[in-house]
């Protein structure tokens, strides 16, 4: 294939893409939603460029699973919902892949000390919860991160009041033991 024939290619994809109409109810949906995935995905990532690049993942998939309008009809009974249980799966995949890639951050200024271990405890955290197994991840964030109770997330999940609880009595128990140094070892 010549150059300007894969130039051709790539630019009709491309025009395909950016041709993609963007419905009403997507938009809505965004501007109604759009606080809750960024701040759902900047508790967990503890970044806000990791959140803003969550925000964008979330809605770019519902853009691309065939019709957005189609998408947007078929969450439309608990967007916030599933709005929220995409962000903290698709911060969970941040999360997992900064630490298959690891980055060295770069500090212009001193920080102080106590800044520093809220930052450490925060990326701890944030390791532990990518181990952690999808659902218990997702019920620990719910609960914990964003304030529901269990039997909102029950309702939200479709599971029974117990079985969250039991998640949750098992998250922190992990938890515990995989955070022992910023706890004191009390585990």
């Amino acid at each position: 294939m010549k150059e300007n024939d894969r130039r051709r290619s790539l630019l009709s994809v491309l025009a395909e893409e950016l041709a993609i109409a963007v419905s009403d109810e997507l938009e809505q949906a965004f501007r109604t939603h759009h606080r809750l995935v960024f701040r759902t995905a900047y508790r967990i990532t503890g970044n806000a460029a990791d959140a803003e690049d969550v925000l964008q993942t979330v809605f770019l998939r519902l853009v691309r699973r065939g019709t957005a309008t189609y998408a947007v009809e078929n969450i439309v009974e608990n967007q916030e919902s599933y709005l929220r249980r995409a962000a903290i799966n698709a911060a969970l995949d941040v999360v997992r892949s900064r630490q298959a890639n690891p980055t060295a951050e770069l500090h212009d200024l001193p920080v102080e000390i106590a800044q520093d271990d809220a930052g450490d405890l925060r990326r701890a955290l944030g390791r532990a919860l990518a181990q952690l197994k999808p659902r218990a991840a997702e019920i620990f964030t719910l609960r914990f991160l964003e304030g529901f109770s269990n039997p909102e997330i029950a309702h939200m999940l479709g599971i029974s009041q117990v079985l969250v609880a039991v998640i949750v009595h098992r998250t922190r128990q992990q938890l515990r033991k995989e955070l022992g140094s910023y706890l004191g070892d009390k585990s």
